[in-house]
């Protein structure tokens, strides 16, 4: 006996699978370089980049977990091992062998900055494919993208 499914007309499941899961690749990439940061900070306005970077962590890994749930709504595998997010991340690798706090920061704006551009764009072809329901989880990650680079910039002007 098939079990009941999503419904999503032709190929659409797939299509937003994929983008989904590439999304998935980048915030978790996105969620170890914030740490990386958090860690690795040196500088004047250092407990106050400290301290931010938390709750953006935090708020990734919401977004992370929401987004691979929806893989699975969709009869998807979420595909999340580091191996995976390795190969498939969007972003640039993360400098290692920085300390400065305007240093990271410039690191980290250039990341959101490049994964806020790609989430608006699968918003609109998760919502074309027919998946409100990406489209608006991939929304709401868009907003929380937009705010913590909205922060991050702020300390370096």
């Amino acid at each position: 006996m098939k079990t009941p499914s999503v419904a999503l007309k032709g190929n659409a499941k797939s299509a937003v699978i994929d983008i989904l899961n590439a999304r998935l690749a980048d915030a978790i990439d996105l969620a170890l370089i914030v740490k990386q940061a958090h860690w690795n900070l040196k500088g004047p306005d250092f407990i106050a980049v400290h301290e931010m970077l938390d709750p953006m962590r935090t708020a990734i890994d919401t977004h992370v977990d929401i987004i691979a749930e929806r893989v699975a709504q969709l009869d998807g595998i979420a595909l999340g091992t580091s191996q995976v997010v390795a190969k498939a991340s969007t972003l640039a690798a993360y400098p290692t062998d920085i300390r400065k706090v305007p240093d990271h920061l410039k690191a980290l704006a250039d990341r959101f900055a490049t994964l806020a551009n790609q989430v608006r764009e699968d918003i609109d072809a998760t919502d074309e494919a027919g998946d409100a329901n990406a489209a608006d989880i991939l929304t709401a990650f868009s907003r929380e993208l937009d705010k913590d680079l909205w922060f991050i910039k702020s300390h370096l002007e």
